[in-house]
């Protein structure tokens, strides 16, 4: 349970990351950094599988639940970027954490849910609330836009496809690498349907391929690991350590100190995640 957690907490440093490299690579249209990113995270499959493709393959169905996950989630998550204001579509689309753990009883056989578990979500997803409206100046008040709905579509994604790769045929964490490069094609033709062609610097490039490598990379596969060997409530309560992470990170790279909104915010995260690592 240990190393399930280490794993987890490795792919939700990993996540924390995408913000501040998103921001120096803002110029580049979503869907093709997207699109780019998977495909340089699929090829981290290549040493996993020892070089074997036939270790990528799966069922269609679950071919198809991959694609479901990390392209719908993206997909999804950017269409409300667009259409709400961004703070609250991103603090919508952090309810995912909050999913995985009231939902595993739902979708996972011999789970159940326990009032620590779900007492830990709510304070976890409040503290998660805090770290990012904290940083939004004048407060958190906006009208309604219809953007709100994808941001919980992409939730409901990412959160059922957490826990459905539980209860397909057990595949190896190597064919993620297909899910990815899948995902990545998509994207890419989205982009050219979509949006601007763009030219990329080298600088591009290789910020291009540290996202890959990491957020939109090496982090599913950690995830992906870490939900095979743990416990999925537990798992998802840790989650909600990706927006603080996120929001510290930002900080960092623009050299700002964290306010009291985020050193309270801290304190309720890691109270959330010991908390549910100590429920039974």
């Amino acid at each position: 349970m240990r190393s399930a957690n280490l794993l987890a907490l490795g792919a939700i440093v990993l996540w924390a990351s995408l913000a501040a490299l998103g921001v120096a690579l803002s110029h580049v249209p979503p869907f093709l950094l997207t699109g780019l990113g998977l495909l340089v995270g699929s090829l981290i499959a290549l040493p996993l599988s020892r070089f074997d493709l036939r270790r990528w393959r799966v069922p269609p169905s679950t071919l198809a639940l991959g694609i479901y996950g990390l392209f719908g989630f993206h997909f999804l998550l950017f269409i409300a970027l667009r259409h709400a204001p961004p703070v609250q579509a991103n603090l919508i689309n952090y309810l995912w954490p909050l999913g995985i753990v009231v939902m595993a009883p739902l979708i996972l056989p011999g789970v159940r849910l326990g009032a620590r578990h779900l007492i830990a979500a709510l304070i976890g997803f409040a503290g998660a609330a805090l770290a990012i409206l904290g940083r939004a100046e004048g407060g958190a008040g906006t009208a309604w836009a219809w953007g709100y709905l994808p941001a919980l579509g992409s939730a409901f994604i990412w959160a059922t496809y957490s826990l459905l790769t539980q209860r397909v045929t057990p595949f190896p964490t190597a064919a993620i690498g297909g899910f990815a490069a899948a995902s990545g094609a998509l994207s890419l033709l989205c982009h050219a349907a979509l949006e601007p062609p763009v030219a990329l610097s080298a600088r591009d490039g290789a910020l291009i391929a540290l996202l890959g490598l990491g957020p939109l990379g090496g982090a599913f596969f950690l995830w992906d690991a870490a939900l095979k060997r743990g416990d999925a409530r537990q798992i998802g309560v840790l989650s909600f350590l990706t927006p603080l992470l996120s929001t510290c990170t930002l900080l960092a790279v623009r050299g700002e100190w964290p306010g009291a909104s985020v050193l309270v915010a801290a304190a309720m995260i890691v109270g959330a995640a010991v908390l549910a690592t100590r429920a039974r």
